[in-house]
């Protein structure tokens, strides 16, 4: 047994004091708050639980700060994704991602959903063990030490419309959802992974598949990239005379385990459809990326679940993914106080996980997977922050210590194993253009 005592932390929604956390074969076995029993390792500062990046895609990582000369538009930065994509192969995509995911944990990112499409050699010839891209990707977070959910992608079209794969477009496919299904199968998980699905949007997967997919996948974590762009509201409306969420729901899509990612650009239908249903929001790529404020609220009130994302990877802080959601809601309302701490820790923690398939984690509690994130109170940006609104101040650079399954993965702000600013340079320079 290993016992942490916590300065601060957060159990049961709300900040506790002298918090003495005991950990049994990775799992909390005991949780008491004001305890007198001063004995264990201190952690300092404001212990969360485990965060849970919902939304990623690792070879975005290599785009960040090098979209921006010319201004653009999310189809332009979307050229440039495809000039990395197509110079990915196992070795280098695994060495970005291990690199990928130790920033992560760095910024207390304890699991990670892995949206993944990038599935066969660039010109769409598949690689002699047909997962071997989906492979590199788990291995990394085995390294990086934190665990991931792999969100193995249906992508077979390039338009609302049915147009084929083109250029480096063709590594995503499988030939049809057989091939996918056949391909998926050979998926396996372990301690550290689960194994879900994803479609990539309506524009990649045809409509004459949805209802079997989500037939055959059902109970298992899936994601859907939703509404990201009014052009793909535009184009599904004119083939199938409906909006995305409403092609989906026709075809049995939603279920308690399936999340919409982004969700920007919805009707009232729509956001009746997703009620009670996960979906993530991405703040600093969907600025970044000029999409669009999405209506986080009016999905809260109509019962669906949020969890967060870092997506592109533009920056790598779900404090920062946490606090865009509150405050891009003051922008789009001109209007405070949509969310408290309680709902955005929980966004970030609790509900992702969930969303990921690890309902026994995202909690400071007994019985649950032993993640613990120590948050410093004493930098430029926390000090003096009454902790429990430090999810309005904090950044990822405050976090000092990150415990995944009750191993140390991150000491005093650095990451134990890997030189995560060296990696990440080295990683990038070998696949850019």
């Amino acid at each position: 047994m290993t016992v942490y005592l916590a300065e601060h932390a957060w159990v049961g929604g709300r900040v506790e004091r002298d918090v003495r956390v005991e950990v049994t074969g990775g799992r909390f076995s005991a949780v008491t708050a004001n305890s007198a029993d001063r004995t264990g390792t201190r952690l300092a500062g404001l212990v969360l639980p485990g965060m849970a990046n919902a939304h990623s895609h690792a070879f975005h990582r290599a785009l960040r700060g090098r979209t921006h000369g010319d201004r653009g538009s999310f189809w332009t930065w979307r050229d440039l994704m495809y000039q990395v994509a197509g110079r990915l192969d196992p070795d280098n995509y695994f060495a970005l991602a291990k690199a990928v995911y130790a920033e992560m944990a760095l910024a207390g990112i304890t699991c990670v959903g892995e949206f993944h499409y990038l599935h066969h050699g660039p010109d769409g010839t598949p690689y002699t063990d047909r997962n071997a891209m989906g492979h590199a990707l788990t291995a990394a977070a085995a390294d990086a030490g934190i665990r991931i959910t792999l969100l193995d992608t249906v992508y077979l079209t390039s338009t609302v419309d049915g147009k084929p794969l083109d250029g480096v477009q063709r590594r995503f496919g499988d030939g049809d959802y057989d091939g996918w299904y056949d391909r998926f199968g050979d998926l396996r998980g372990g301690d550290h992974v689960r194994i879900g699905a994803a479609l990539h949007s309506v524009r990649a997967a045809p409509a004459d598949g949805m209802a079997t997919f989500a037939r055959r996948t059902d109970g298992l974590p899936v994601h859907v990239h939703l509404s990201e762009q009014p052009a793909e509201n535009e184009q599904c409306q004119a083939v199938h005379g409906c909006s995305p969420t409403e092609l989906l729901d026709a075809n049995g899509f939603w279920q308690p385990t399936t999340t919409a990612v982004h969700a920007t650009h919805l009707s009232e239908n729509d956001r009746r459809l997703l009620g009670g249903r996960y979906v993530c929001f991405c703040p600093t790529t969907e600025r970044d990326l000029a999409d669009g404020i999405g209506p986080a609220r009016a999905l809260a009130d109509r019962g669906s679940t949020l969890t967060l994302g870092s997506d592109s990877h533009a920056v790598i802080d779900l404090f920062e993914e946490a606090r865009g959601v509150e405050l891009d809601e003051r922008l789009a309302t001109r209007q405070r106080g949509h969310f408290g701490a309680d709902d955005l820790i929980a966004a970030a923690t609790r509900a992702g996980h969930a969303s990921l398939g690890w309902a026994d984690a995202g909690e400071i509690a007994a019985g649950q997977r032993a993640d613990l994130v120590a948050v410093s109170l004493s930098s430029a940006r926390t000090a003096g922050v009454d902790p429990a609104g430090l999810i309005f101040a904090a950044t990822a650079a405050d976090v000092t210590d990150v415990i995944v399954d009750g191993h140390a993965v991150v000491a005093e702000g650095r990451h134990r194993t890997i030189d995560v600013p060296e990696s990440l340079r080295t990683a990038i320079t070998a696949v850019l253009p």
